[in-house]
């Protein structure tokens, strides 16, 4: 599986979490890769949803968020979460805008988790910068 995010926009996320540490390139790499993952899950979840409505089309409410945020208040850019969401669901199905923004949003929350706990992972093993070992070991601890 290709990574089809973009690393600075996740770049972005980790720092805005991570305070005064740097950030590793592997990190929001291994970020990126994770988030890529969740999200394919998550669009396939929402298929079935779609499947049982009778429907071909992802909607916002398939992916069971109550309203949509506005898109210029993202980080992720929203291109490549469509195609994130089509990495397990293919194209059999549409993705409306409203639920590549709905998806984009989950995935933003996400990261910031993820980017919010792999800090203080870096500050507890007393370093200055988020390595991909620290969201490796999010995920070994928490997932």
């Amino acid at each position: 599986m290709s990574v089809e995010l973009p690393f600075a926009p996740v770049d972005t996320i980790i720092r805005r979490n991570a305070g005064d540490l740097r950030v590793s390139a592997d990190a929001a790499e291994e970020l990126a890769h994770r988030i890529q993952v969740h999200g394919a899950e998550l669009a396939a979840d929402a298929a079935e949803r779609a499947t049982a409505d009778g429907r071909k089309t992802l909607m916002a409410e398939d992916f069971e968020v109550e309203q949509v945020v506005d898109k210029n208040d993202l980080t992720l850019p929203v291109a490549p979460v469509d195609r994130i969401a089509r990495l397990d669901i293919g194209d059999d199905y549409r993705v409306s805008m409203n639920a590549r923004i709905a998806l984009a949003d989950i995935l933003e929350d996400y990261a910031d988790n993820v980017a919010k706990a792999a800090a203080v992972l870096a500050r507890h093993a007393d370093r200055r910068t988020v390595k991909a070992e620290d969201i490796e070991t999010y995920f070994e601890l928490f997932e």
